[in-house]
């Protein structure tokens, strides 16, 4: 059974399984790519809750695997060489778990990359932006009465919904006929815009028939239906 008491997160999170992968999280939209691919995948984990409620995120046992303070981040008890890995960013943990799994990510090295490339798409703006949007139209944006600064962002998120919709025009799924890590990547933060944001009406989404169609396909898969609640919050 591997010892995993060499790391301080154990100790306000024990694992009860040891072998499994551990994953500390909250069903946020970053948080739900990675229990939505480890339920995909099938890989044996184990989930601990990280309250925001509680300033979990900042208590020294998690900054102590993650020291930028954000979900999700996991603890593979069996990384390369058998030896433990501690991982935060899910983008790299949607890319170690594609890899250890040999899943949604295609063999060919030129789609490999291909996928890689819609993953850093969703890293680099549609998580950003959107996130933005959610601040000025939901939080405490809603205060400013500047409306600028909300305006920006939905109209860069508008821009990026229009760049999805275009690849998704013919397409199943980012990659085609294949379901892999770029969408697992994007469609939660898309999930997440239209439904906890509320921004729906003002980003126009309507208009991205081939996104809303994927989305409805992509909420649909059972493994997703687990992420999306994974960790319980209780």
């Amino acid at each position: 059974m591997p010892d995993l008491s060499a790391f301080p997160i154990t100790r306000k999170w024990p694992a009860q399984h040891p072998d499994r992968i551990q994953l500390y999280s909250l069903p946020t939209p970053n948080g739900v790519k990675v229990s939505t691919m480890l339920e995909e995948t099938g890989l044996p984990y184990e989930p601990h809750l990280v309250r925001f409620d509680s300033d979990d995120q900042h208590s020294p046992e998690f900054l102590s695997l993650n020291p930028n303070n954000k979900i999700p981040a996991i603890l593979d008890p069996n990384g390369p060489g058998g030896k433990p890995l501690a991982l935060f960013e899910s983008g790299a943990i949607l890319l170690y778990l594609a890899e250890k799994s040999g899943k949604l990510i295609p063999a060919d090295a030129a789609r490999h990359y291909e996928t890689i490339q819609w993953v850093m798409f969703q890293m680099g703006g549609i998580g950003p932006m959107f996130g933005q949007v959610g601040f000025f139209h939901k939080f405490a944006g809603k205060d400013y009465e500047d409306k600028r600064p909300r305006d920006r962002y939905v109209a860069e998120s508008r821009r990026l919904l229009n760049v999805l919709e275009q690849r998704l025009d013919g397409r199943a799924w980012i990659m085609g006929d294949e379901y892999t890590i770029a969408d697992i990547a994007t469609f939660p933060w898309v999930r997440n815009l239209v439904g906890f944001y509320e921004a729906g009406d003002l980003v126009g989404f309507k208009d991205f028939r081939n996104v809303r169609r994927v989305l409805d396909a992509f909420v649909q898969r059972p493994a997703v239906v687990k992420g999306l609640d994974t960790p319980h919050r209780g």
